[in-house]
């Protein structure tokens, strides 16, 4: 995994390696750019739903990132209760959630692992997004399947009116965007009733390695694409098709070959019976897959894994008086299969197939100018189907019986009865206090090998073994602002009570050649804190200031002597400060700077020689903490109108502009100068990364 990430970095920077006694781990004791600020003020005072975040990535907002690159995902790691996993990771953590415990959807369609190479890039390409909601684990009804969050994305239609097209060159990828009506059905003289919108990306890093001697026989490049088309059938009728793929590629001469990627397409037929009454019927299809290869002694391994979801869903939204109701059904075929090495070749992978289906209400209450209020009711029946096999454990993990169910057929069943309620009391026009509460569950669990999430990390859903996560999330929060709306201000307070916590049993790993339900023990865990918010909205200076202080905690029968500790995820403090400066109407400047508490990590507490080989003994799990994390990033951009109607912006950007050399990974290894000692070896991936890039839009 790290000559990869060498491999990525020679481009443009060398990696960065500290080695220092034991004692410097501290002991635990002791975006046309994204922006996710672009709610006006009164947005943000008028959101009924307490714990979301509006994202408006149609609005101009210079936000810097990781070699030019816009990015949405690493922009909502600037938001109060969002945590980036590690440096440059693309996954992204929610009031002590786990990154695959966050449900994203595109256009209604599940996206698993959404970064390319490793989460350096995101997944989505802004010129294709239009708005998103980020569901900070109290969401309505109408959603449902992540215990940390919901990330609801969509698409932008293509103009009906003209035809644009654009093009982005970096210094890693370039990207294009073309959209306009479809005329090819249309009748003369009328106006366009269908539009399209394209946009594509592809990094060019294999041309960078073909140009040298030591990396010309690898691979390393990415790609996406979005295709929206918008049919208006009737003045009462739109359908809407989205499609989406995404594919990474990373090889290593003949020795290992690592491929993974998302596809999903959309099928959204609207019909508006009047104008207080419509519906929605969609029809998705979603795919995740990763592929990785090695060669060992002449022999090829693989580890393959995918996870498959096929859904209808029809819901129908409903005005009346002072209510607006949204009520609807959805069925989803799941299909999975484990990634996990064919190494071993004494048992069978695990495949398995499920189906789930909810029921659910939501209402949107206005009584009178003071209350307001989301309420509703979500109904989720799972269902484990067989065509695999099925085991008994016993304590320790061994299998004690295996079935083999029929195909289709009902192995085990859970019914989730998930209440959601979010309160809004206005105290004035410009003050309010907001108090929800909301249940959530999940049925597809991962558990990955590291601190941050990989494509390759193992997945299993809930079987007779392994039962539904869930969550239940009580809030309390305020917001306010001052008089004109210069600035707005939110506090939000929380607690999190979660059932069938999954983690490692001690001793097992990723690596461990079982199968997964073998792996893990399930347990309960707790995740609390504040969080604080402040904008500023007007003048040259614009921006934000977030602030988290949070605790997250796992107590699971079997780890840490059974114990409440530390969770993986868990940081005491997260600061983030971005300020957007406009110099000229030409010329703006951004900055951001972010400090968060270290990682927790487990450390051993002591060694054993034993025949000349070095055992390590962890006495406590997740005891210990790596450096604090910080960082400053600037950018500058100058953006000029053309005289055939054309404009061209070129950015410019510092990541890490002071070289703050940040923990990636802590590893721990023998002390050569003192046989009973320990070095904690950190390694870093960045130093100053410099970034510029070209934009032409028509």
């Amino acid at each position: 995994m790290h000559r990869y990430l060498q491999l990525f970095m020679f481009c443009i920077m060398v990696s960065h390696t500290v080695s220092a006694q034991n004692t410097d781990v501290q002991r635990e004791d002791t975006l046309q750019e994204v922006t996710v600020s672009s709610r006006s003020v009164q947005k943000r005072l008028q959101e009924v739903q307490i714990g979301v975040e509006k994202v408006d990535v149609t609005t101009l907002a210079k936000v810097p990132a990781l070699f030019g690159e816009k990015d949405i995902i690493k922009s909502l790691q600037l938001l109060p209760g969002v945590k980036s996993e590690s440096e440059a990771s693309g996954g992204y953590q929610v009031r002590g959630g786990k990154a695959a415990q966050n449900l994203i959807l595109l256009d209604g369609a599940t996206v698993y692992n959404s970064g390319h190479l490793m989460g350096l890039f995101s997944t989505f390409n802004d010129d294709a997004l239009m708005s998103g909601s980020l569901y900070k684990g109290l969401v309505p009804a109408q959603l449902g399947g992540g215990t940390a969050s919901v990330f609801d994305i969509s698409t932008r239609s293509g103009s009906l009116s003209d035809y644009h097209f654009g093009g982005t060159v970096g210094l890693l990828s370039a990207k294009v965007v073309a959209e306009g009506p479809i005329k090819l059905f249309q009748k003369k003289d009328s106006e366009p009733r269908s539009s399209f919108l394209f946009a594509g990306r592809r990094s060019y890093l294999d041309l960078f390695l073909k140009a040298t001697n030591d990396y010309k026989n690898n691979t390393l490049h990415f790609y996406d694409a979005n295709l929206r088309l918008n049919f208006r059938l009737s003045h009462r009728d739109v359908l809407t098709m989205s499609f989406f793929t995404g594919r990474d590629n990373m090889g290593l001469e003949e020795l290992m070959n690592m491929e993974w990627g998302n596809t999903t397409a959309t099928a959204n037929w609207l019909h508006t019976f009047n104008d207080r009454h419509y519906a929605n019927t969609e029809l998705v299809y979603s795919h995740f897959g990763s592929d990785v290869g090695i060669d060992m002694l002449s022999i090829y391994y693989t580890m393959k894994g995918y996870i498959r979801h096929a859904t209808l869903r029809h819901q129908q939204v409903l005005t009346t008086g002072s209510h607006r109701l949204n009520y609807g059904a959805e069925t989803t075929h799941l299909q999975l299969q484990s990634a996990e090495w064919d190494i071993n070749l004494l048992h069978q992978r695990e495949r398995r197939n499920a189906w789930t289906s909810a029921l659910w209400l939501n209402d949107e209450w206005h009584p009178n100018r003071h209350l307001e209020a989301s309420a509703g009711l979500r109904l989720h029946l799972f269902s484990a189907l067989g065509g695999a096999p099925y085991y008994q454990l016993d304590t320790e993990g061994n299998i004690l019986e295996t079935s083999h169910p029929s195909s289709g057929s009902l192995v085990k069943s859970y019914v989730s009865v998930e209440p959601r309620l979010s309160i809004k009391w206005n105290m004035t026009a410009r003050h309010s206090l907001k108090l929800g509460y909301s249940r959530t569950s999940q049925d597809i669990h991962a558990v990955s090998g590291s601190s941050m999430s990989m494509p390759f990390d193992r997945y299993t859903m809930t079987s007779n073994i392994v039962r539904p996560e869930k969550a239940d999330q009580l809030a309390l929060g305020w917001t306010g602002a001052t008089t004109g709306g210069d600035y707005d201000f939110s506090a939000e307070t929380y607690y999190k009570a979660i059932r069938n916590v999954y983690d490692y049993r001690d001793g097992k790993s990723f690596y461990s050649e079982i199968e997964i339900e073998r792996l893990l023990l399930g347990g309960k865990g707790r995740a609390y804190g504040l969080e604080l918010c402040a904008h500023k909205n007007t003048g040259s200076l614009t921006g934000w200031l977030s602030y988290t202080l949070s605790w997250s905690e796992n107590k699971i029968a079997g780890i840490n002597g059974g114990r409440w500790y530390t969770a993986s995820n868990d940081r005491r403090h997260d600061l983030a400060i971005v300020g957007i400066y406009q110099l000229s109407p030409t010329w703006e400047l951004s900055a951001t700077w972010r400090y968060n508490t270290g990682q927790a990590l487990t450390a051993p507490s002591a060694k054993y020689d034993i025949d000349g080989t070095t055992y390590y003994y962890y006495a406590e799990r997740n005891g210990y903490r790596a450096p604090a994390y910080h960082r400053l990033d600037m950018s500058a951009t100058h953006s000029k109108r053309l005289r055939w109607g054309g404009t061209r912006i070129w950015a410019v950007g510092l990541y890490n502009a002071y070289c703050r050399y940040n923990p990636f990974t802590i590893r721990f290894k023998n002390d050569e100068k003192s046989p009973t000692g320990s070095i904690a070896e950190q390694t870093s991936l960045f130093g100053i990364v410099p970034s510029i890039s070209f934009t032409l839009k028509y």
